[in-house]
């Protein structure tokens, strides 16, 4: 048996930098909190490589003096607790007093800091050891630069992505801090580029700073005072509603959680304004009494615990509700008026003569040949042995502006028009990505489109695939595009929104998609086609048809739904009892 031993103080911080320095997104994020909790203002971060050689914080925070400078990078040193009950009362971000020693074990460091404008100290650390600490000019605040992340944990610096993947995550932490802190100025660099400049504004204004300025006028206050509980903030309307999670922000006394059954609470009280895989924006504020939570559950300090999770559930859901008042109170009632009949859809009044609603059909088109085998090949849907065909005549129905309806010898064959172009977009995408681009239509007008800065930075990743599929554009400006055409294929009107879902359902799905490029014209067919609820003439359900069944595979979307369903006779028949 081998010996129980100490372990080493060097190793025992490295083991202890590993719960709390992950990337270099979780650095920023630990210096952020300190020059927060000393009363920073304005705040400067320098990036270079994505975090990999360089990462510097400045701020105008109240400094730390010559005795504290090194007192500072040692394990377990914090000015704010010092005793037990203190973990029970805490109002400030940080308070365990291991990041900068977790930082310092991993790094090479240089610090600088003044109290006031009458001196100023610097000093250098290298693996955790600390060098003599020196004169220098007063900077009014402290200054930490953080270089070499990694360097001597080799097996961790291995595991960091590329510089964008990590400085899109530095982006996402500078985002969830602005957010927290609309009356703080934050500035962020990268590889020598202004590109976050945000000044102090109302959470509103910064709302709209960090994602872009459709947001205006599609936020809902949220203001709602239960008890000792004190909730704010703001909810998206449903043009808010993205096809991924990210957009959800919950903060305790000023702190960013992760709570799902709070989250849960905020998509319940949308109730059926969203459906599944749908993400409204909110941004919820709590405040309540330090002692009913705790905040000592998780190194990171983005898990609590509330000492009645569930009052707090059912209040969070009461003030969102209350927000979305407005929106829920145009959701049609189910019930039936007293006096009234509804018939398809309409309602009618019953004192009035009405002629019956039917269909309006239309008429199969004489030199509708390919329609034809399409009608043909669906028949075979049901493995039936004898070959069937279209009815002379048949007749062509759109139902609901959802489904297509068409009458074949054996039945009826029903096609989701959704999901029969998505199946036809999506193929022709790949066949883009492979060879021949699509077909582009240019806009009347060139729209210029506005991002956020993760939201850009995946668009430009992506951007040649998008070129293959019809858009046409360029840059104009930070974090803009000049939009000049798109897809033939595409409707007018909607580009905006389709990129966006394209970002959103390549970001949501890249981790789990075994196929890049089958990711991408996944998502560009989802979104680009024809919808529930467009309405389409006989010659656009032919074509739509036609297109279906020169596809590979007519009978399922690139999600895994079904597009045809046929209803044979013999079922038709034992509904009405005639078997």
């Amino acid at each position: 048996m081998k010996p129980i031993l100490s372990l080493p103080e060097d190793l025992r911080n490295k083991i202890s930098a590993g719960e709390v320095i992950e990337r270099p997104a979780s650095v920023v994020k630990e210096l952020l909190e300190n020059s927060i909790d000393a009363g920073a203002t304005e705040i400067t971060v320098v990036v270079e490589k994505g975090g990999h050689q360089l990462i510097q914080v400045r701020d105008n925070g109240h400094g730390i003096t010559a005795d504290g400078l090194a007192q500072a990078f040692l394990r377990y040193t914090t000015s704010k607790i010092s005793k037990v009950d203190d973990l029970f009362k805490i109002r400030t971000l940080g308070f365990r007093g291991e990041a900068l020693a977790s930082i310092a074990s991993v790094s090479e460091i240089n610090v600088s800091s003044s109290v006031d404008e009458s001196a100023g100290y610097q000093m250098d650390l290298v693996n955790g050891v600390t060098d003599a600490i020196k004169a220098a000019p007063p900077i009014g605040g402290t200054e930490i630069t953080v270089r070499n992340l990694f360097y001597n944990t080799p097996a961790r610096k291995k595991f960091l992505k590329s510089a964008t993947t990590e400085f899109r995550q530095i982006v996402k932490m500078l985002r969830r801090f602005g957010l927290e802190f609309p009356e703080v100025s934050f500035q962020l660099m990268h590889n020598d580029k202004t590109i976050l400049n945000l000044t102090p504004e109302s959470l509103e204004e910064r709302i709209i700073a960090l994602t872009d300025p459709s947001y205006r006028d599609q936020l809902l206050p949220v203001n709602m005072i239960k008890g000792d509980y004190n909730i704010s903030g703001f909810v998206g309307t449903l043009n808010l509603v993205r096809g991924r999670p990210g957009e959800q922000y919950l903060f305790v006394n000023r702190r960013f959680i992760q709570n799902r059954l709070l989250n849960s609470a905020v998509y319940a009280a949308y109730e059926s304004l969203v459906k599944r895989g749908e993400y409204p924006f909110s941004l919820l504020n709590l405040v309540l009494p330090p002692d009913q939570l705790d905040v000592n559950v998780h190194p990171r300090k983005i898990e609590v615990r509330f000492t009645d999770e569930w009052r707090i559930y059912h209040v969070v859901k009461s003030a969102v509700r209350e927000a979305l008042a407005s929106i829920l109170a145009t959701i049609p009632s189910f019930e039936q008026h007293v006096g009234q009949m509804v018939t398809f859809g309409k309602e009618i009044d019953p004192n009035q003569r009405q002629e019956p609603l039917w269909f309006t059909p239309a008429k199969q088109s004489e030199s509708g040949a390919d329609l034809q085998r399409a009608k043909e090949y669906v028949s075979n849907l049901a493995d039936q042995k004898e070959e069937a065909t279209a009815i002379e005549g048949s007749i062509m129905w759109q139902v609901h502006d959802k489904y297509i309806i068409s009458q074949i010898n054996s039945g009826l064959v029903i096609i989701d028009q959704h999901v029969a172009h998505e199946r036809v977009l999506f193929e022709d995408a790949l066949l883009a990505f492979d060879s021949t681009p699509l077909s582009a239509q240019t806009l009347l007008f060139s729209e210029i489109l506005e991002f956020s800065t993760d939201e850009y930075s995946v668009l430009l990743d992506i951007l040649p695939y998008l070129e293959k599929l019809g858009f046409r554009m360029k840059e104009n400006g930070q974090n803009k595009i000049l939009l000049e055409a798109i897809p033939s294929d595409m409707g007018w009107g909607n580009e905006n929104s389709v990129i966006r879902d394209i970002i959103d359902h390549y970001v949501a799905n890249r981790e789990k998609s075994s196929s890049y490029v089958e990711n991408l014209a996944a998502s560009f067919a989802c979104h680009a086609a024809v919808k529930a609820g467009d309405s389409l003439t006989i010659e656009e359900m032919q074509v739509l048809v036609n297109r279906l069944f020169a596809t590979k595979h007519p009978y399922y979307c690139p999600h895994g739904r079904p597009i045809i369903v046929q209803l044979s006779l013999e079922e038709l028949d034992q509904r009405f009892e005639r078997t």
